[in-house]
């Protein structure tokens, strides 16, 4: 597994450290979008600079993207075609208001316009509701 991860790091013009590989595998687990404060909840003891900056340079390369909610950042990886010079962001980032859940809704997505006139890098789609699990259990 580590490989792999070592192997899609170097794709991304990025060193494989062991925080890296260990930040990597983690989001690769996970479902759903997760801030700082609860990533170094799993990481703890780690130094909350170092997982910063893990993920500033995982963001910088295409590796996850950021979802500014609240006035916090949560990161998700980001599918294999985002690299340093865009982020290929065209889905809803969806915030249910009773498990507090981001995801990525890929199954609502916006195509990128065929605009010759103006280049888009980068847009930020934001909705807050219920998910369709919570949805499932208040009808029940």
């Amino acid at each position: 597994m580590n490989n792999e991860i070592e192997n899609k790091l170097r794709d991304k013009n990025t060193k494989p450290t062991s925080m890296r590989i260990l930040v990597y595998d983690f989001l690769a687990s996970q479902h759903i979008a997760l801030s700082l404060s609860e990533m170094e909840a799993h990481f703890y003891p780690a130094d909350r600079i170092t997982l910063y900056r893990t993920l500033k340079t995982f963001e910088e390369k295409g590796i996850v993207h950021s979802i500014q909610e609240n006035n916090t950042s949560k990161y998700i990886l980001c599918h294999d075609d985002c690299n340093e010079e865009t982020h290929k962001d065209w889905h809803l980032h969806f915030y249910c208001k009773i498990c507090k859940h981001t995801t990525c809704r890929t199954d609502i997505n916006f195509s990128a316009p065929n605009n010759n006139s103006v280049r888009i890098d980068e847009v930020r789609l934001f909705a807050k509701g219920i998910c369709e699990n919570c949805m499932n259990e208040t009808m029940q």
